[in-house]
């Protein structure tokens, strides 16, 4: 490892401890409640010996979440306190390498489960659609092992890409060639920037698509028990799901405008406009894991059993 200046003091300026506050408790909060899911879910496991398609993609979008939020926490961290670490190597690479990794696992999980929940619920009878609802529980682990690889290879380019652009920079900056070293940065960045892009619209859309068919389903199913006068009670939990998907289509669309900002704009953005949206998309992951657990019977018993115990050891103390 090589570093190229070790200060022996902090260097923390007001932007930094701002953002330290901001950021850290719905930090703890998102790894905390992501924790609770993959708790609960082992629990269940060790019970049953068993885990059902819903819970394998559960299980890895709240390691996903956590370990993302974790080492992100950590990123905020260092850059705040101990600026002078990210000219160390590895250091800069290893970061973005991690990050990319549980980066891209938290979005495509967290699309697949809401595809599963599709196929699961909607009302279709295309013959295809029937054919994925049959064979939906044996794709699932392909999909996460795809997943995985996936990632890994997101995570190799991100790391390469991280790798020499840091290289070039100390290159340049000793020698005062910054021209070069922006053309080579951009020839090293174009793959980066097709295949984040590419996945970050494909997951987008897979969430669209899935989210309209099973708003189109409940709907259609709505207007059955309307004219059939069933109980209104099975009306109110059609139009109750209806909002909770047209809410999380709402996060989800910010989420993904966030995204294509952060990722064309990177260079271009005010460090306050840039902050305000990463703020957003470390908050995301949090909320959508606890609508996740209020939405689960099992996690949400869990949940309400978990809360008296944390308010007792706090009145106790």
């Amino acid at each position: 490892m090589e570093a190229c200046y070790s200060p022996d003091k902090l260097n923390i300026t007001l932007y930094d401890a701002i953002a330290m506050v901001i950021i850290t408790p719905p930090a703890f909060a998102g790894m905390w409640i992501n924790a609770f899911i993959v708790s609960v879910l082992c629990g269940t496991w060790l019970k049953k010996k068993t885990f059902n398609s819903n819970e394998k993609i559960l299980l890895v979008l709240g390691c996903s979440r956590f370990w993302y939020l974790c080492t992100t926490w950590i990123y905020y961290f260092l850059s705040a306190i101990y600026p002078w670490c990210f000219y160390v190597q590895p250091i800069p690479p290893l970061f973005a390498a991690i990050q990319s990794f549980f980066n891209s696992f938290n979005l495509w999980a967290s699309a697949f489960l809401c595809v599963f929940y599709c196929i699961k619920i909607a009302t279709f009878r295309h013959i295809f659609f029937i054919y994925l609802k049959v064979k939906i529980d044996r794709i699932v682990p392909w999909l996460l092992l795809g997943l995985l690889l996936s990632s890994l290879f997101l995570c190799i380019l991100a790391y390469d890409f991280t790798d020499k652009t840091c290289c070039q920079n100390l290159t340049s900056t000793s020698l005062g060639n910054l021209g070069k070293s922006n053309t080579g940065t951009d020839e090293h960045f174009f793959p980066m920037f097709f295949l984040s892009g590419f996945g970050i619209t494909t997951s987008f859309m897979a969430v669209t698509f899935s989210a309209l068919l099973l708003l189109f389903s409940l709907w259609r199913h709505k207007l059955k028990m309307q004219t059939n006068s069933m109980k209104d009670l099975s009306m109110d939990a059609h139009i109750k799901a209806m909002k909770s998907i047209l809410s999380l289509f709402f996060m989800y669309s910010i989420n993904f405008i966030c995204l294509i900002l952060i990722l064309i704009y990177t260079m271009k953005m005010e460090n306050t406009v840039m902050f305000l949206i990463s703020v957003f998309l470390y908050v995301f992951p949090s909320v959508h894991s606890l609508i996740l657990i209020l939405s689960n019977p099992r996690l949400e018993k869990a949940l309400l059993r978990t809360l008296p115990c944390v308010k007792g050891k706090v009145c106790m103390k």
